[in-house]
């Protein structure tokens, strides 16, 4: 979290002479300060993104400021949210059988290195129940067979509406969501997977990339589209493959990896530091 940061201010625009001092007289004549400002124009879409950390006095609220910073915003037509920093998001978490991103990130959380609130901890497999229980988190177990997945979803839906969930991290969840889930979830879904897409799709891509002498495994966290495994990157890394490695070594080392990248995306989404520019994100270190 952005230290003395209280709110977060998003924009997307068309770029545009003035909105970047617009913006910033608008937040000091409500006595705010910037505490940092990051801004992007991209020159192919012509769109202007702004992501603007602001330290308020303490009666300032996000009504307020909103009510002062209209008229700039619709001045220059403005694509705009302000988020309270103060107010951790609500997080669900899907898991399927493998545990190593699921673990990362509730070690992460218990330590304050995710500023999220774990609603619960949603699985099509009951392997993880013992952990839920013992983080005091409440457990759902949801088989999932063709016959029964839109029931299930439907359940899904409900549990997110009533938890208020923000954000739903899919934690190498191995279901794939419906087309019509997917667009009511949209922009507050994360999923991670493996890097080999699409070369070595379906069972057992470790153990194929192997036999091909692969030199790296590396993992990508995405936004989740109807379009499976293609929604907007957030981030992506590698690691580096010695000859010598296992099947094992490899699988291993993409565990790491992916529960490495998956949590720097979370952290990057709680912390409102990505925007989406169509297909791409634009993304605020």
């Amino acid at each position: 979290m952005q230290m003395g940061a209280d709110f977060v201010l998003l924009i997307a625009c068309e770029d545009r002479k003035g909105i970047v001092a617009a913006v910033a007289n608008s937040i000091a004549s409500q006595d705010c300060n910037i505490v940092e400002s990051s801004q992007y124009g991209d020159t192919n879409s012509g769109r202007f993104f702004m992501r603007v950390a602001i330290a308020c006095a303490d009666n300032t609220t996000t009504e307020s400021f909103s009510a002062a910073f209209m008229s700039v915003a619709a001045a220059f037509q403005l694509d705009w949210q302000i988020h309270d920093l103060r107010k951790k998001l609500r997080a669900m978490i899907m898991v399927s059988q493998g545990g190593h991103c699921l673990n990362d990130l509730l070690y992460r959380t218990s330590t304050a290195r995710l500023p999220m609130d774990v609603t619960s901890i949603v699985s099509n497999h009951v392997n993880w129940q013992r952990r839920a229980e013992h983080e005091g988190i409440p457990f759902h177990h949801l088989p999932i067979t063709p016959e029964t997945k839109l029931d299930q979803e439907a359940k899904l839906l409900a549990m997110v509406e009533e938890q208020k969930v923000d954000l739903i991290i899919l934690a190498r969840y191995m279901q794939v969501l419906s087309d019509q889930l997917c667009r009511k979830l949209d922009g507050r879904v994360i999923n991670i997977h493996h890097s080999f897409l699409p070369g070595f799709k379906g069972a057992k891509p470790y153990h194929r990339a192997y036999e091909r002498g692969v030199k790296m495994v590396g993992a990508t966290a995405h936004y989740v589209t109807p379009d499976l495994d293609e929604g907007p990157i957030i981030t992506q890394d590698v690691s580096i493959v010695d000859h010598a490695d296992t099947v094992e070594d490899l699988i291993a080392q993409g565990q790491d990896t992916e529960s490495r990248v998956l949590a720097r995306a979370v952290k990057l989404h709680l912390e409102h530091r990505v925007m989406l520019n169509g297909n791409r994100t634009i993304v605020f270190k």
